[in-house]
């Protein structure tokens, strides 16, 4: 039989390996049922996700944009942009906002609306500084499109500077 102290520090080292540690990303959640029948989109909606993080984090502006359908619209900073390849410059990572930046993580990535051909997902990220002290989180929604049967973020609109 197991005691009740035993019981309770086995649950919390159980719900511990399930929380991601500090500044990592959070894994795709399940697909809700409401969503099934796009399972397979979500899916690969949600890998442009990770895929966008970790290029992001590597500073890999090829596989960053990589991730990327074009013309791709950031709506962020009371400013609209439209992004086309080769926007991205290496001195981004070194300026404004990224100035103190290490890395960010998914806190959320939640399925909004599925469909065929794109999928909206209300995410959370983080920033975080190399010693993994939080800079702000961020409350964002990203349109994942499939054109010509290739899937990429194409929109994003955020809180983030």
């Amino acid at each position: 039989m197991v005691n009740r102290r035993d019981a309770i520090l086995a649950a919390g080292a159980a719900a511990a390996a399930a929380t991601p540690a500090l500044g990592q990303s959070i894994a795709a959640p399940p697909v809700p049922q409401k969503h099934a029948k796009f399972a397979a989109e979500i899916a690969a909606a949600q890998d442009r996700l990770d895929a966008f993080m970790k290029a992001f984090n590597a500073r890999d502006l090829q596989a960053f944009e990589a991730t990327f359908n074009f013309p791709h619209v950031r709506f962020a900073s009371g400013t609209v942009t439209i992004i086309n390849p080769g926007y991205h410059k290496p001195e981004m990572f070194g300026r404004g906002a990224l100035t103190d930046w290490d890395h960010s993580a998914w806190d959320r990535r939640d399925v909004i609306h599925a469909g065929a051909d794109k999928v909206h997902i209300d995410t959370r990220f983080s920033r975080y500084r190399k010693d993994n002290s939080l800079i702000g989180g961020f409350d964002s929604i990203y349109i994942v499109t499939r054109l010509d049967g290739r899937w990429g973020i194409q929109g994003r609109s955020s809180f983030a500077p």
